[in-house]
């Protein structure tokens, strides 16, 4: 049994077999409807994604309007995020030294909680930034613990639509990400930003509710409990295709923060859409990525994993060189559905390829590669800033091409080196 726990893709090559020959496997939405766990994970991470996504576009109106901070401090809120990537870590390690998944999960998301409600209630400038930079930062790991108690439990359920059910749980966050924007800005214009704050705060916490007092998945702790044998796997060499793969992954995510930093001001300054217009072209993106990613995972069963990567790296790059020359409606939307192309692949498949690149250690894993929107939130507000002054829009998002063009690169490297095994 311990052969079976501590090497996943074993374990499903011994029991997938043994499965009743039945004529059409479950799909992965009937997998995952029908499993209290499954079901329980998709339900918490919208609820994860609809709080996050709600308040994220408001903090900077919130500190302007509500506690007097300039336009230039309000951008460097962001900064905090820089913390959440050390905490993640901190979590996941913890995470797969002791096999405490959901209780680990449940303090993250209460520390969500209590970071959301204290920038609500804040009465000086310096309170968010020091919540967010302290208290959000563990908050950002409760998703990366849902995905390690997922996987744990995928393992003890061996079927050849697993893959497909990390992709319905990863859509129901996404999910949550199309829905709060819109939500957080009606409450927010209905009461105030202070009431909208809270909401996004019980959003947060509840997510635990799917779960009521269940504590870890049955094997959990028999995949990951031999301590001495997870601690080495998840430092030195073994770590570094991880981290390989989530520096690019940061760089074709990079292209999110200028994209919507500078895209709504370059249609309604210099190319005059009207408000619907601009609307659809930047709501275009999550339908046609929720559409995709299902096709993803089994498009990536007969191509591999990498191969699709890299083909989603490309669309970024085609995305960015028609936001940078096209100037007009058609040219934006095409953009706009290549990045749906983009984010379909990655959003369904990233988590996938992180776990298997450190299997022994994926609550590391899985923070690791999760946590790595802050740093390229940072990396693309930074990079944009300085390229929108210097060469200007819409010419700015060809740093962005850049930054997919690497990734297709490093991509395609890690194809020949790795791929043959994801």
């Amino acid at each position: 049994m311990e052969g079976i726990t501590t090497d996943p893709p074993s374990h499903r090559t011994q029991q997938v077999p043994k499965e009743p020959a039945v004529a059409g496997h479950p799909s992965a939405l009937r997998l995952t409807l029908a499993s209290p766990f499954y079901r329980g994970a998709a339900v918490a991470m919208f609820l994860s994604g609809l709080g996050f996504s709600a308040a994220a576009p408001q903090i900077a109106s919130f500190l302007v309007n509500d506690l007097g901070a300039s336009l230039t401090v309000a951008g460097l809120f962001y900064l905090t995020n820089l913390t959440a990537p050390v905490a993640a870590y901190l979590v996941g390690a913890r995470s797969d030294r002791s096999g405490r998944r959901m209780g680990l999960f449940r303090v993250c998301a209460a520390a969500g909680f209590v970071g959301w409600t204290g920038i609500a209630f804040a009465t000086q400038l310096w309170m968010p930034f020091v919540l967010s930079a302290v208290v959000l930062a563990f908050a950002g790991a409760a998703a990366s613990q849902m995905f390690a108690a997922l996987h744990d439990e995928l393992n003890a359920h061996p079927h050849p639509n697993n893959d497909g059910v990390v992709a319905v749980v990863r859509m129901a966050l996404t999910g949550g990400w199309v829905v709060g924007p819109v939500a957080g800005s009606f409450l927010a214009a209905q009461t105030s930003l202070r009431v909208m704050l809270s909401a996004a705060a019980v959003s947060t916490l509840v997510q635990i509710v799917p779960f009521g007092i269940r504590r870890t998945p049955r094997t959990a702790v028999a995949v990951t409990s031999p301590a001495p044998a997870v601690a080495p796997s998840a430092s030195g060499r073994a770590t570094l295709p991880l981290l390989a793969f989530t520096a690019l992954y940061a760089l074709v995510y990079a292209g999110e923060s200028i994209k919507y930093a500078f895209l709504p001001i370059y249609m309604n300054t210099q190319l005059h859409f009207s408000p619907g217009l601009s609307g659809a072209v930047i709501g275009i993106q999550p339908l046609v990525e929720i559409v995709l990613m299902p096709f993803a995972v089994i498009v990536a069963r007969r191509s591999g994993m990498m191969p699709l990567m890299v083909l989603g790296a490309a669309f970024g790059v085609s995305a960015n060189i028609c936001f940078a020359t096209t100037g007009t409606a058609a040219g934006l939307f095409a953009g706009q559905i290549l990045m749906g192309g983009v984010w379909g692949i990655f959003a369904a498949l990233g988590i996938i390829v992180a776990q298997r690149l450190l299997p022994t250690a994926v609550a590391t894993a899985s923070a690791i590669f999760m946590s790595s929107t802050a740093l390229s939130s940072a990396l693309g507000g930074t990079a944009g800033g300085i390229g929108a002054g210097a060469i200007g829009l819409p010419l700015v998002f060809l740093v962005p091409a850049a930054f997919s063009l690497i990734a297709v690169a490093g991509l395609a490297v890690m194809n020949r080196s790795a791929g043959r095994g994801l």
